[in-house]
């Protein structure tokens, strides 16, 4: 039975309790920018824009800016705006407020595609200049920019434009987004620790773990009964993971939708987060070993002595797990590496470098969850920033955090479902 979209909102709103309502679907409207690597190796961002776009009505729209590694994604975008445009006399019969495809591609920007160096700057894009020029408008609400992937694009913004650092309000699907550029975001720990930034490593995956999951509200059974087949855009979001519900970047919409987006500290659909601790970091002066710990997504940072018979010019690459990452010659005698951690548990790798000394010598090093008083000590040096709670109950599995988005399963899923509905049917 699909519920109206009048009753999913009361259902929500009774959740939310006594906390006063901020989001969009309560008629406060919010600047939106979005970076997005769409097209790159894990399709959930397609649904994640799916989704996006049917909530277009209530959100004001500003970018939609291609940042993934590898290859440009702008394209894919558009893709996404095609089955848009296939039902947008249906939503625009529900809507007046949402924007025509040719404005939503008028505000498509392709970013960089391939990640920072160790500096955190690869240059300026068309995205990156897309977010100042947006960040600059004269408009007295703040601009939310969404991060679905790499930070790349937020750093160089800032770099450019660091007048634009108190009009953003970042929130940063970390976790494997993370893992793929630790450059760019210890750039923005190191030069813009005021930055206003919710981080959430962890807590997005309540999206599509936990929460209800018997009868329609299961990954694959809600795509077949509320998606597959609702016009155009269902149509195409059934095409992608196989038919299984994931969008896991979609916690960060779903936070202006209901709740507080000034205040995440607050219950609402796109989680809780607690204020971020130091942001941890770990060096070593030399190759790991398993006795080595250090906290799950922090930056390590491998600085390997370069020894005697180091060429003039020393490169390098660090092969753990999946990745291959390139090594950064200092100029102080060192070959430096980073990584981040995104699952705690026993990590090994593998240097392969032209120089004798450290070509095939290997390490590992084990990545362990935050203890929960982290919540208690929030950094002084990051006012505005804000992560994943680390309390246990608050987890699903090992996610810290994930249990404050999946608790809203229902509610937020009835919603999206009748959103849908939208697009079936006749235009009137």
């Amino acid at each position: 039975m699909r519920l109206p979209l009048l009753c999913a909102c009361l259902f929500a709103t009774a959740a939310l309790g006594a906390t006063e309502d901020h989001g969009a679907l309560a008629g406060h409207r919010h600047r939106v920018l979005v970076t997005t690597d769409i097209g790159g190796t894990d399709p959930d961002d397609y649904q994640s824009l799916v989704h996006l776009l049917l909530y277009a009505d209530v959100l004001d729209l500003e970018g939609l800016v291609s940042s993934p590694f590898e290859q440009p994604g702008r394209e894919a975008i558009l893709e996404v705006i095609a089955a848009y445009e296939r039902d947008y006399p249906r939503l625009r019969a529900h809507a007046a407020n949402y924007p025509t495809p040719d404005a939503l591609r008028a505000m498509t920007r392709q970013g960089g595609v391939r990640p920072a160096p160790a500096s955190g700057l690869r240059g300026r894009t068309e995205g990156s200049s897309w977010i100042v020029e947006c960040a600059r408008r004269p408009d007295p609400r703040p601009l939310h920019v969404l991060v679905w992937g790499a930070l790349e694009e937020v750093a160089q913004a800032l770099h450019d434009a660091p007048d634009i650092l108190p009009r953003l309000r970042v929130y940063y699907i970390g976790g494997p987004n993370k893992k793929w550029g630790p450059d760019a975001y210890q750039f923005l720990v190191q030069h813009y620790p005021t930055l206003w930034m919710i981080e959430a490593n962890s807590t997005y995956r309540g999206h599509f773990l936990g929460g209800r999951q018997d009868g329609d509200w299961g990954n694959a059974a809600f795509v077949r009964r509320h998606v597959a087949g609702q016009g155009a855009l269902g149509s195409y979001f059934a095409q992608h993971l196989g038919g299984v519900l994931k969008m896991g970047d979609t916690p960060s919409v779903n936070w202006l939708l209901h709740g507080r987006p000034d205040d995440p500290g607050t219950p609402g659909w796109g989680g809780r987060f607690v204020r971020a601790w130091e942001r941890p970091t770990a060096r070593f002066a030399r190759l790991t070993t398993a006795a080595d710990r250090v906290e799950l997504f922090s930056i390590v940072e491998l600085v390997l002595p370069l020894g005697p018979d180091a060429p003039d010019r020393p490169t390098g690459q660090l092969r753990i797990t999946n990745q291959v990452l390139e090594g950064h010659a200092d100029g102080a005698g060192n070959l430096r590496f980073r990584f981040c951690p995104r699952d705690p548990v026993l990590f090994r790798y593998e240097v392969r470098s032209n120089v004798p000394g450290l070509d095939g010598r290997s390490g590992e090093i084990t990545a362990v969850a935050p203890p929960p008083e982290r919540a208690g000590e929030p950094s002084p040096r990051h006012p505005h920033w804000w992560t994943d709670d680390p309390a246990l109950p608050e987890a699903e599995g090992v996610h810290h955090g994930a249990r404050t988005v999946s608790r809203w399963r229902e509610e937020f899923l009835r919603d999206f479902a009748a959103r849908l509905a939208r697009c079936a049917g006749p235009a009137r």
